[in-house]
């Protein structure tokens, strides 16, 4: 019996790392990263905007500034091949996207005009914030409405 597992563990290892070689895999972790790092920032200031979370000038500050960093990285490109949807399990992603690519790198790139200027414009109290979320907010459901499957 000890043998047998020993096999099947042995035998599960080329698999693992054949998940990890896969792009398309790789492209969908990162962008689930890419997304968890944004909805960790924006909690932060959404928080602040609400009063659940007591308003903090450099806190603020500097999950704005995060924001505005991720916006410049160009997530558009991890949207590749075979990764909607429709065609991988972990992906919220339409279909739509790779049949309307520009529209689609047209409103992320509403997210970086959004974000532009975020890390400043937070400074001054919670209702400051609470202009700068509903602005990078709507910037998000424009992407959302049209891009992102509901769960």
């Amino acid at each position: 019996m000890r043998l047998i597992l020993t096999a099947a563990a042995l035998a599960a290892v080329p698999l693992a790392s054949l998940a990890q070689d896969d792009p398309v895999t790789q492209a969908i972790e990162a962008r689930h990263g890419f997304y968890q790092m944004l909805a960790i920032n924006m909690g932060t200031l959404s928080g602040m905007a609400k009063g659940e979370l007591a308003y903090d000038e450099a806190a603020a500050s500097r999950a704005a500034a995060n924001i505005e960093a991720l916006t410049q990285y160009d997530l558009p490109s991890l949207f590749v091949e075979g990764s909607s949807s429709a065609e991988a399990q972990d992906s919220a992603a339409k279909p739509d996207i790779w049949s309307n690519p520009e529209d689609f790198r047209t409103k992320f790139a509403g997210l970086g005009e959004a974000a532009t200027g975020a890390s400043d414009a937070v400074k001054g109290g919670a209702g400051e914030v609470g202009a700068v979320v509903q602005k990078l907010g709507g910037a998000c459901k424009a992407c959302h409405d049209n891009y992102r499957e509901k769960s």
